[in-house]
């Protein structure tokens, strides 16, 4: 895990956010790349040097964050994206291999009852990479248990996991696994990949209509720092993810949530 990416929105929350990172990436020894996209508006009329200008303006914006934080020895670098979030995100990657996002739920300011905006949710819905959310007000500290949710133990894809035994080994966390038995489970589900039983402290087996009432039912019993989901078609955020936004009536949570690749 060598390169993070924090794109900045324009909540109060953003600085938070961003120290969050460096402090993880400190703890990790990784690099941070903070990001803001910008859109110029092509009009009839428009001045030569708009883009210039929204490019100077994003630039000045990203170094005023990054002068609020605690840089601490963390090698922090700015990208001003011209374009939408998400296309920005697409080429960063193709050019850095991003290894983790860390976001906030909400990137722009939106209604204090959502816990992820449309932004952080068309980022979490939309893109491969694995990704970071961070709640708001969160302060960093040494990730200790980890809760890792899922319906099948079947990982068809290589390295999905790298992130969480990065972070299980960076601080020593205990690794809980929680292996939810949904009603149209297969034997082959219930077999636990090599990858998920490593550094495996404890298994909890459930039974319930979905992996997310199976996180409700038995998050405060194991009470983690972190909890880790997987982004699957028929998956954690199956049911939130039919529209970007998530209320915090439909979803909340007062830790990280580590959202890996999983199955497509």
């Amino acid at each position: 895990m060598k390169h993070l990416l924090v794109p900045i929105g324009s909540t109060d929350n953003s600085i938070n956010t961003l120290q969050y990172a460096i402090d993880f990436a400190e703890a990790v020894n990784a690099k941070v790349f903070v990001m803001r996209a910008y859109k110029v508006l092509s009009k009839a009329g428009t001045f030569v040097n708009a883009d210039d200008t929204m490019q100077r303006e994003t630039n000045l914006y990203l170094r005023t964050m990054i002068n609020a934080v605690d840089r601490k020895n963390v090698t922090i670098k700015m990208i001003s994206a011209k374009g939408n979030v998400l296309e920005s995100i697409t080429s960063i990657n193709r050019e850095l291999n991003i290894d983790l996002i860390i976001m906030g739920p909400k990137s722009n300011s939106i209604k204090e009852e959502m816990f992820l905006g449309s932004t952080s949710g068309s980022i979490l819905k939309q893109t491969d990479i694995p990704m970071l959310v961070i709640p708001e007000g969160y302060k960093f500290s040494p990730i200790k248990s980890v809760l890792t949710a899922f319906k099948s133990g079947v990982m068809n894809k290589k390295n999905v996991l790298d992130p969480l035994h990065k972070i299980l080994e960076t601080f020593v966390a205990s690794s809980n696994l929680l292996l939810v038995k949904t009603p149209d489970y297969t034997e082959e589900d219930l077999v636990l990949d090599s990858e998920l039983k490593r550094g495996q402290n404890n298994l909890t087996v459930t039974e319930n209509a979905t992996t997310f009432l199976g996180v409700l039912e038995h998050f405060q019993s194991h009470n983690p720092d972190l909890l880790c989901v997987f982004r699957r078609k028929r998956g954690f955020f199956q049911k939130l993810w039919e529209k970007n936004s998530i209320q915090k009536k439909e979803f909340n949570c007062n830790v990280p949530v580590l959202v890996l690749r999983g199955k497509l």
